[in-house]
């Protein structure tokens, strides 16, 4: 249920703002609904400490310790931001001088000061790379000195004047560092990237500290985000916010307790009212799917958590649509409810799509999409016959089979938009509102439009004369109807109706798509029952003598990389059925504003 918010407006003098926020945010019910900008040292000081425990959330796992005090903390990340930075510079000269060592080591161990000694005495020297032939071409009037060949070139050493530029030689310019003094700095700088290293590494025992620090420093930057959209005249400060309706009494207290002047009222339509979800037992299990998808229904609109969880049940089993997947699912949940020692929403959902699974799963008779398992007459012994997987074990024509699953697929679809329509319909009857002709309408032609697929799709036999006139009646009703609004005439409806009459008949097409769109539980059904089928069928002739693990693996691989396609199936076929289709025909947008109070975080 969507909780029925009010907008509140707090007025306390302005010597006594920060009192007045510090008891707003201890009593963490009111939304704020306007924020300025924090102060750059909180928000930097949160991007600092976020950017720290990204790097030690890369470091190998170790054993968390106790929570650090601020003096304590603050040291260690003063510390790991150095050796953070420490790290990445080092690694940048390690990476230039090994490509300076590399250039330099084929030409041997040297000291380039002895080169200049050299020369300061009179000795200058040249150093060139050569071919054999350009060796001979050497002038004769000039003094050089043969050295070993680098990347098998003559190379010389030229006394007193370079060789002419015209020369074909390649010049070798003089490091300023030589081989023994760059292996020397490379091993300093790999100690002291080892020791920054050693430090971060160590530090991934304090990700727990980060958590507590990062909260309080999340809690700083909503302070100071709220602390500057408060509104400041004439030594009084103002903060407006939302707040919910059960939570007023409350508030009223805390007011009376600060003597705050204060005022609620009803939002109005154009206030960016937050959306809180009140969930019970059943409803809590759709909480991490909705948090998960990021989405949030806008505040005038519904709460479908009751209706998606039922409907997500059905187009997971029938999308897993095997038994023994089932069965795994559920192994899993009770793995995970073992391990936590509690039954959470997530754990709870699994068990629920988990048995969904093994009930659609028998009903079928689809058991690792293995025809043998029909020859076991208790499983056979589930199976409805006109829906079976395996339909010549019960004497039902397979393409008949299909038809009726096809036909459920509708089915389906049918119910689920016409509880959309029934619910629009409910909704205006309690405003009054004149359009709720034009949700049953909509309701008429949907129906409608369900028996036009049967013909289309199964060749059922169908009176098209009727399903025409249905729609056609409904989509003038649609159009006379659908723009009415509660204090507006009936006249001005009709006209805005019929200046929106091309897209109501698009509507009425996209309506057609959106029911057709529920066969997608039959055709992935089928494909995963037909992907399971060919892994058995390539470990069938494998499972047996020293073929024996093989085929096993092939077994595993096979239906664990189906498993994996049909849990991608769900998020893309099943959630969309529910977000587009359905909430499509509900007129929602999901684009709620989330119910965030201010309050603490830690």
């Amino acid at each position: 249920m969507i909780e029925k918010m009010k907008k509140v407006i707090v007025v306390a003098p302005l010597d006594r703002k920060r009192e007045m926020l510090n008891a707003i945010r201890d009593f963490g019910v009111v939304h704020i609904s306007e924020t300025a900008a924090p102060e750059s040292k909180y928000s930097e000081r949160l991007s600092s400490l976020d950017k720290m425990r990204s790097v030690l959330v890369e470091q190998p796992k170790v054993e968390q310790k106790p929570v650090l005090g601020k003096r304590e903390f603050d040291d260690l990340h003063e510390r790991l931001c150095k050796a953070v930075v420490d790290s990445k510079s080092i690694e940048g000269e390690l990476f230039e001088l090994s490509n300076e060592r590399s250039k330099i080591e084929k030409w041997g161990r040297f000291n380039p000061s002895d080169v200049k000694e050299l020369a300061s005495l009179g000795v200058p020297l040249h150093f060139y790379q050569m071919g054999k032939r350009e060796l001979f071409l050497i002038p004769e009037d000039v003094r050089y000195i043969g050295l070993a060949d680098v990347d098998k070139m003559k190379t010389v050493a030229v006394i007193g004047q370079p060789l002419a530029q015209d020369f074909s030689a390649t010049p070798f310019e003089l490091p300023l560092r030589g081989m023994d003094e760059l292996d020397a700095e490379i091993s300093r700088l790999n100690l002291a990237l080892h020791e920054s290293n050693v430090l971060i590494s160590s530090s991934a025992a304090f990700i727990t500290s980060y958590d507590h620090f990062i909260k309080k420093a999340t809690d700083d930057v909503i302070y100071s985000s709220v602390s500057g959209a408060v509104g400041e005249q004439e030594g009084l400060c103002c903060l407006c916010g939302f707040i919910p309706e059960v939570d007023t009494k409350g508030f009223r207290e805390i007011a009376k307790e600060n003597t705050w002047a204060y005022a609620f009222d009803d939002p109005s339509d154009d206030d960016p009212v937050p959306t809180k979800i009140r969930y019970n037992k059943v409803t809590a299990m759709m909480e991490p799917v909705f948090t998960m998808l990021g989405t949030t229904p806008g505040y005038k609109e519904y709460d479908i958590s009751m209706w998606f969880l039922l409907f997500l049940s059905l187009f997971f089993a029938m999308i897993i649509g095997d038994a023994a997947y089932g069965l795994v699912f559920l192994g899993i949940a009770i793995g995970l409810n073992v391990k936590t020692k509690k039954l959470t929403n997530m754990n709870m959902l699994i068990y629920v799509m988990s048995i969904a699974t093994v009930i659609w799963g028998a009903l079928t008779g689809t058991w690792l999409g293995s025809e043998k398992a029909m020859e076991i007459p208790f499983l056979r012994m589930l199976v409805i016959p006109q829906i079976a997987n395996y339909p010549e074990y019960f004497g039902v024509d397979a393409t008949a089979a299909q038809n009726t699953v096809m036909k459920f697929c509708f089915m389906v679809g049918t119910i689920q938009l016409s509880l959309a329509c029934l619910m629009n319909a409910v909704r205006k009857w309690q405003e009054k509102n004149l359009a709720l002709v034009a949700d049953f309408a909509w309701l008429a032609m949907i129906n409608s439009i369900y028996y036009l697929i049967l013909m289309l799709v199964v060749g059922a036999n169908v009176n098209v004369s009727t399903v025409f006139a249905i729609i056609l009646g409904g989509l003038v009703l649609v159009v006379l109807f659908g723009s009415q609004e509660p204090g507006q005439s009936f006249g001005a409806g009709i006209k805005a109706g019929l200046g929106g009459a091309f897209t109501t008949f698009l509507n009425t097409i996209s309506a057609f798509g959106n029911v057709m769109s529920y066969i997608r539980l039959f055709a992935v059904g089928m494909a995963s029952l037909a992907i399971a089928q060919s892994f058995n069928g390539m470990a069938s002739s494998m499972l047996q003598g020293w073929a024996l693990p093989a085929g096993i693996l092939i077994l595993v691989i096979g239906h664990g990389l189906n498993l994996v396609m049909g849990m991608l199936s769900v998020v893309v076929h099943g959630m969309r059925l529910n977000l587009l289709e359905f909430s499509g025909q509900l007129g929602m947008e999901w684009a709620g504003v989330p119910y965030e109070p201010f309050k603490k975080n830690v």
